[in-house]
């Protein structure tokens, strides 16, 4: 049994709170969100993102990213994802956010690590229950090779502390190139539009959808 995850992030990792969020000061969240999906129905998220291209007239040659996106097309993928994962339970959909001020500042010196103990938290236990796992983060926000391997660092967890014989298996690919990334990045960003921005009405369609995790929130 096999399973491929895309990843992708919303939020910065800098970490200047005395001046409000876009107006030269850090995001106050951190969001990763992660579309997990049988290889036989990878088909049917990326032609949801299709259909929002073509919906929208959004130029193919350029990557539309859930901040490029207006209230209702926000919505309309909402009401799509939703679709799609109640007409397949077994496309399922995750996501964590970290509140960033509770990040204690020995943690905030090596941004890598908290992305892999963020992505280990969300979705280890998703993993192991298949043989096979594809992982396909974008490489430009979730760094796989560093110090403190992701993808090492996921197959001991899976081998050692959930003693399974899941397979990792971890394919960087831009997000420009790939479908299943783009859906993760907008759900990232309707994750991390309910926490920094107090926007929820887009993440409420898909609330009950979203296997959500909070970290370092008092």
């Amino acid at each position: 049994m096999s399973l491929i995850i895309y990843l992708d992030e919303s939020g910065d990792l800098g970490w200047k709170f005395d001046a409000p969020y876009r107006e030269g000061g850090s995001s106050r969240y951190l969001t990763i969100g992660a579309l997990c999906c049988p290889p036989e129905k990878k088909h049917h998220p990326k032609r949801l993102i299709k259909d929002l291209y073509e919906k929208f007239g959004w130029p193919t040659n350029k990557e539309v990213k859930w901040n490029d996106m207006l209230p209702n097309q926000r919505a309309e993928f909402a009401i799509q994802a939703k679709k799609l994962c109640d007409s397949n339970p077994d496309i399922c959909l995750h996501g964590i956010i970290v509140q960033k001020r509770n990040v204690m500042a020995h943690i905030r010196q090596d941004a890598n690590k908290l992305y892999n103990y963020m992505i280990k938290l969300s979705l280890i236990d998703r993993m192991a229950e298949h043989d096979v796992v594809n992982l396909v983060p974008d490489p430009r926000s979730i760094k796989v090779a560093s110090g403190n391997s992701l993808h090492d660092y996921l197959q001991i967890e899976l081998w050692f502390t959930k003693k399974a014989s899941t397979n990792l298996i971890t394919n960087q690919t831009t997000s420009k190139d790939c479908r299943g990334i783009q859906f993760a990045d907008m759900l990232a960003g309707l994750i991390q539009s309910r926490y920094e921005d107090n926007e929820s009405s887009s993440f409420q369609i898909l609330a009950g959808k979203i296997q959500c995790s909070r970290l370092f929130f008092t």
